[in-house]
């Protein structure tokens, strides 16, 4: 028998939980609710969470700082975000930190549940390295090509620089950040640029296709920054940082 995905919805807002979890009940997940941080550590003790729906605003520990705790902890639970409308820092920070999706409030409960079960499939297939895995490491590599975030410097396999304009070395590092994840365009503008200087999503598109003619073997028949219809991007290659590397991807 197929295993029933248990969801846990924290949420300081008690109508707000006790809403959602009707919701989610009535389409099929098993769910679980906290008020705060402690209680949902309690429920990631007591038994197996498949995905958090996690609030920003909270008295205590926020949201925000769950997450960070989380990842740093080696826990790769999912995460949806939700955040305040407009809270585009948060957002920003949410996906830096390892969360893999975030919803405005306040937010309509079909899509919450659209992508509650995007996240979920895209983790059918195993973990995902949470954001912010190569913070602190001097280079990053990938099939022999060598990425050094703070010079701001990108080598081929056969040692030669290569040039990357703003947009573009941003690009790369929300990917190599995020190895083997699907990325759809509101989240790489928000990772890469920001929407204040990238407000339109066909921007990611071209900045896809110009880091594509740099990076990949064959631009016309990209291996290494895959297109996911109706998705978004995915970033194939397995990345290796110093003393360790970064789960996801292939060889």
């Amino acid at each position: 028998m197929e295993r029933t995905p248990h969801i846990l919805v924290v949420d300081d807002d008690r109508e707000i939980r006790d809403l959602l979890a009707r919701f989610l009940v009535k389409h099929g997940l098993r769910v679980s609710t906290a008020a705060d941080g402690r209680e949902m550590h309690t429920h990631l003790k007591d038994g197996a969470i498949d995905l958090i729906v996690l609030d920003i605003m909270m008295p205590g520990e926020d949201g925000l700082t769950l997450t960070r705790n989380l990842r740093a902890g080696k826990n790769r639970v999912p995460i949806i975000l939700l955040t305040a409308m407009g809270e585009d820092t948060d957002r920003i920070i949410g996906l830096e930190m390892g969360a893999d999706d975030y919803m405005p409030k306040p937010f309509n409960s079909r899509e919450l549940l659209a992508r509650i079960k995007a996240v979920l499939r895209r983790f059918e297939d195993g973990p995902v390295a949470a954001g912010g895995v190569i913070d602190g490491a001097e280079a990053v590599h990938f099939l022999g090509w060598s990425f050094n975030i703070g010079a701001r410097e990108l080598t081929d396999p056969a040692g030669t620089p290569v040039t990357l304009s703003g947009g573009e070395f941003e690009l790369l590092q929300a990917f190599i950040t995020h190895p083997g994840r699907v990325l759809n365009r509101d989240q790489l503008l928000d990772l890469a640029r920001g929407r204040d200087t990238q407000p339109f999503d066909r921007a990611i598109d071209v900045q896809v296709s110009r880091l594509r003619r740099k990076i990949e073997p064959d631009p016309k028949t990209p291996t290494l920054i895959k297109t996911v219809r109706g998705g978004g991007y995915m970033f194939t290659p397995k990345v290796t940082v110093s003393g360790g590397s970064a789960d996801g991807g292939t060889s």
